[in-house]
């Protein structure tokens, strides 16, 4: 039988869940990544090993649960500092990545209806 401990920690840790979830899949943003740049926020050595531990969200149990496949993609970039270092100072970056992310959903739709990207 379970608990009113056992009750509040379950609804704890889905809590918590959500909102990693939640900020993973807003990742997937380039100008989300683009202000996280700019607000020093990808320099500080606590937000980076938060970044490092949301990688979890890689493994097949927890990857079902993204809705935006670029944040996992992003996710794993974060993780080396050319990356965040080069979101900082360069806005056309911010462009590309938006850029490269629109081709590829262009281009996939494409593919899925079997019609020819424009």
């Amino acid at each position: 039988m379970e608990t009113s401990d056992d009750v509040d920690a379950k609804a704890a840790n889905r809590a918590r869940f959500e909102l990693e979830l939640e900020f993973v899949q807003a990742l997937a943003n380039p100008f989300y990544l683009h202000s996280l740049a700019q607000q020093n926020i990808l320099e500080q050595p606590a937000f980076i090993n938060y970044l490092k531990y949301l990688l979890y969200f890689k493994e097949k149990d927890y990857a079902r649960f993204i809705h935006y496949p670029h944040a996992l993609h992003h996710l794993e970039l974060l993780q080396h500092p050319q990356f965040r270092a080069r979101l900082k100072k360069d806005d056309a970056f911010r462009e590309y990545l938006h850029h490269k992310q629109f081709e590829h959903w262009r281009t996939w739709l494409a593919r899925l209806h079997h019609i020819s990207p424009a």
